[in-house]
């Protein structure tokens, strides 16, 4: 049997895409919302089965990759997120890269020596990588305002508290560009998908301009949001959009819920180090050095959180 188990951000996403254009398989799909890591915990595998891993990070699922590689399944893993302790496996083919200026998209893009570039020239657009983008877009003729338009539109679709909070299931996305041989030709076929997505985005981002600065400094801004569904779909873009207008310094998004806060951290572009750092000082929290993220943080917990971020950044 094969799983399919990926991020369900738009890294994760337009990962697996490139993978089955090159690689066709009727695999059983494994993923959730964008803040969903821990997925290998819902795979259970016996001898001789495929696991294909897409953009969570091996720390968080090291206990289940163990399980899986232990019951005799192959794992191929791809992933740029703090890794933690190096697994080593007979049956493991991992292509780790936690360097800054990489996402899961283009260690696939690699592995296939650019089979579907146009796939991961949308994924880094939509993982805020447009340097990376735009070098990979070299020499080619490629819309790549759309293709910005369509990676960051799926990005924006994994963010939220619940699946509720989502316009459209990761795997439903994925089922909807599965097979199409570039993402113009998914953009031409299906334009319903992006209008979508493009409305919600244009109205959550509403929300956005509701943030309180708790913290400012030269050297980075703490913004609040309020609890509502707009506000958590809309959290990691605005982070985004924040880093890219103000390179040199770092920024926390908290939006508010149930006692705490969920946090988006972004790293300064200028330097994208120590977002997963910082994140990992607190229970819920994980990513990688750019941009990181804490899923629960106690509003108990929120004067350790600025004095940390100061400390970080």
């Amino acid at each position: 049997m094969d799983y399919d188990v990926f991020n369900g951000d738009a890294d994760g996403i337009l990962s697996l895409v490139q993978l089955r254009l090159s690689d066709p398989r009727d695999a059983t799909l494994v993923t959730g919302r964008k803040r969903d890591i821990t997925l290998l915990d819902r795979v259970e595998t016996n001898a001789g089965d495929r696991v294909t891993v897409l953009d969570i990070s091996m720390r968080s699922n090291a206990d289940d990759l163990s399980r899986i590689l232990d019951s005799g399944a192959s794992v191929q893993y791809f992933d740029h997120h703090n890794a933690g302790d190096e697994i080593k496996h007979p049956l493991l083919d991992a292509h780790i890269n936690t360097a800054s200026e990489i996402c899961t998209a283009v260690l696939v893009d690699r592995y296939l020596d650019g089979a579907h570039r146009a796939w991961a020239i949308a994924g880094c657009y939509g993982d805020n990588f447009p340097a990376m983008a735009e070098r990979l877009a070299q020499g080619r003729d490629l819309p790549l305002s759309n293709l910005r338009e369509l990676g960051e539109m799926l990005n924006y679709n994994g963010y939220g508290g619940t699946e509720a909070d989502l316009h459209f299931h990761p795997a439903d996305l994925y089922r909807e560009m599965a097979g199409f041989p570039t993402p113009m030709a998914f953009i031409s076929s299906k334009p319903d998908v992006i209008e979508t997505l493009t409305d919600g985005y244009f109205e959550d981002f509403a929300f956005a301009d509701q943030s309180k600065v708790l913290f400012s400094k030269a050297m980075g801004e703490i913004r609040v949001l309020p609890d509502a569904a707009a506000s958590r779909r809309v959290s990691g873009m605005f982070g985004n959009q924040l880093a890219q207008e103000n390179p040199d310094r770092a920024h926390a998004i908290l939006t508010e819920q149930n006692g705490g806060f969920l946090v988006s951290i972004r790293a300064p572009i200028s330097r994208r180090s120590g977002a997963d750092t910082l994140a990992l000082q607190f229970e819920t929290g994980g990513g990688r050095s750019a941009a990181a993220g804490i899923n629960h943080l106690p509003e108990s917990d929120l004067n350790h959180f600025i004095e940390a971020f100061q400390s970080a950044f």
